[in-house]
């Protein structure tokens, strides 16, 4: 009875993993990216994607970014990005998005839609945190990024919000081991605070090269520790 009484705990923890992961199955199941998410990964049976790698998570920006293996050569990247998603929506889905190729680092995109749809600072912190609880059931040494919201014209009476959820999820991060917030948005403003037009498609929202070109500058120190496996988990 004595050793009983000690795996309760583990037993308890056991369960309530498992209650969770149902419950987001049962949400994915039910959620409007249910078939674009499997015709994301319907190749994967027969063209595997490797274990142990990176995996780029999120929304459009993540989605559009096809130029992922060359603008990190020598590493290994999968690319699970799916246009209008919000950070709650890679989290609903991470079985199928994420769990499967055991990464050593997963990279976020999200939040922009979250506050386009009228989400507060508070309540996207709230979200990435969940996403973060989610994938370390499954994943607990995973390393996972927080790409900076971005600034856009097309979003610009929403870019104080945006910047309160940065500095909610930046300080957050701080206090986290290998959970890292990656600034990308101050680069993308102008001396004058503003977005920069010449980084952004016409459409006001979306990336040209340029801005992407920020965001691999940004991302590679972190690439090269955590991607690579050189980093010494404590």
């Amino acid at each position: 009875m004595t050793g009983l009484r000690h795996l309760a705990p583990t037993i308890l923890c056991l369960l309530l993993s498992l209650g969770v992961t149902r419950a987001y199955a049962q949400e994915a199941e039910q959620s409007p990216w249910a078939k674009e998410i499997d015709a994301l990964v319907a190749g994967d049976s027969a063209n595997p994607p490797p274990q142990r790698g990176i995996v780029f998570v999120g929304s459009s920006s993540i989605r559009l970014w096809t130029t992922l293996a060359q603008d990190f050569p020598g590493a290994s990247v999968i690319n699970r990005g799916f246009g209008g998603s919000r950070i709650a929506d890679s989290t609903r889905h991470a079985d199928k998005l994420v769990v499967p190729y055991h990464p050593r680092l997963v990279v976020l995109y999200a939040g922009d839609n979250d506050i386009a749809e009228g989400r507060t600072a508070a309540q996207v912190l709230a979200d990435f945190q969940a996403f973060v609880d989610r994938l370390r059931s499954n994943l607990p040494h995973v390393a996972i990024i927080f790409v900076s919201i971005k600034p856009s014209v097309a979003r610009v009476a929403l870019w104080p919000r945006m910047r309160a959820a940065n500095e909610e999820v930046a300080a957050w991060a701080k206090s986290q081991h290998d959970v890292i917030y990656v600034d990308v948005a101050s680069r993308m403003l102008d001396g004058e605070g503003r977005p920069r037009p010449e980084l952004l498609l016409p459409d006001g929202l979306h990336m040209r090269p340029a801005g992407y070109a920020i965001w691999v500058d940004a991302l590679t120190p972190w690439v090269r520790t955590y991607g690579y496996g050189l980093h010494k988990r404590r």
